[in-house]
């Protein structure tokens, strides 16, 4: 078989097209568990799963055993699922280098029992092997074999700037549309967890009402997210250059320090500058080039204009710097207190004057 995208797995599936394994692997674990619960609804109807349906743990799990369950025949159905949840935590049987004992002398590998399972598998058996976080040697012989012999799924971290466009294609789906002021203040606040996002895109969907259109109001009252004081009405009121409005936002920080950590705004306004910079080397800065360039949603590219008139390529580079040293003296360095509030209010001074 092959590596397959999501697309194409979820369209088999569809189609009652059954893979006899399923390796489900990589650094985003909103994909695996998708896919994992889109087979565990799927193959089997109730009354199936209760004799055919096994869920396993990887810490819990050796070879033997996991090929015992997955040789039984389906009862009174045509496949049997198992799922082995966890599998990065498997002590032999997937590392690149399976574990190995000495047996009367000699080594033993402890992987061969499922390698040989998976050279020849059932095709009555559905095995469906979640690997979070990162993902099994492509040079091993039990990736190749599943490679061969079954589908190999990579679930890849999404870059940060297609959350907003990744939390509107959700919403879609839902038949509910999100202004990408919303979309984008979600991004912010929450950052790159899918599995939280989707959790939240499901409570909006939940309690927005039918043809409506979810706003900064939404955010506020569903997620507990200020649709004033945020790194992103920080980020605008940096831009145009509104003091008493960032100083505001500041202030709200210093009252509410969990609302957005220091890492996590000076993180923020570096992208937002190194954004301004690219911007500023444009020749061509029609709107549609820019929003290609920057990778932002073209609803944003005014913002990025009128900021641009406030800061030249100079203050800029400036700026970069500013926001490194406050950076190294949140973190200690040549720095004898541990008031972040107090670097904040600094580096927005630096920054707009």
């Amino acid at each position: 078989m092959a590596i397959k995208n999501l697309e194409d797995i979820y369209r088999d599936i569809g189609n009652k097209i059954y893979s006899p394994i399923y390796l489900l692997q990589g650094e985003e674990p909103y994909y695996i568990d998708y896919l994992s619960d889109l087979i565990e609804r799927s193959v089997l109807d109730e009354f199936e799963k209760e004799f055919n349906q096994t869920v396993v743990y990887g810490r819990d799990s050796e070879p033997l055993s996991l090929v015992s369950n997955l040789k039984r025949y389906p009862m009174m159905a045509n496949y049997q699922v198992v799922i082995l949840k966890e599998a990065q935590d498997m002590r032999a049987g997937l590392a690149a280098k399976a574990a190995e004992e000495k047996k009367d002398g000699k080594k033993e590998n402890k992987s061969e029992p499922l390698l040989a399972y998976l050279e020849q598998p059932l095709q009555s058996t559905v095995l469906v092997i979640c690997y979070k976080y990162k993902s099994i040697d492509k040079r091993s012989k039990i990736y190749k074999t599943i490679e061969k012999n079954g589908v190999v799924f990579d679930s890849k971290k999404i870059h940060e700037s297609k959350l907003p466009e990744w939390i509107e294609k959700f919403l879609s789906r839902k038949k509910v549309k999100i202004d990408p002021r919303a979309s984008q203040l979600m991004a912010d606040h929450i950052g790159n967890n899918l599995s939280r996002i989707a959790n939240e895109c499901e409570k909006l969907s939940i309690n927005v009402k039918q043809g409506e259109i979810i706003n900064l109001n939404h955010i506020e009252t569903n997620i507990g997210i200020s649709k004033e004081f945020n790194v992103f009405e920080l980020q605008d009121a940096i831009g145009k250059k509104d003091v008493l409005k960032a100083n505001r936002i500041a202030n709200y920080f210093r009252q509410n320090p969990k609302t957005s950590p220091m890492p996590v705004t000076i993180a923020f306004l570096y992208s937002y500058f190194a954004k301004l910079l690219l911007y500023q080397s444009l020749a061509d800065q029609t709107p549609g080039n820019v929003a290609s360039v920057l990778k932002i949603n073209p609803f944003f590219v005014p913002q990025y204009s009128t900021a641009a008139k406030h800061y030249s390529m100079n203050k800029l580079q400036a700026i970069v710097g500013y926001l490194k040293e406050t950076d190294l003296k949140s973190k200690g360095v040549n720095h004898a207190g541990n008031d972040s509030d107090d670097l904040l209010r600094e580096l927005i001074f630096k920054i707009m004057h």
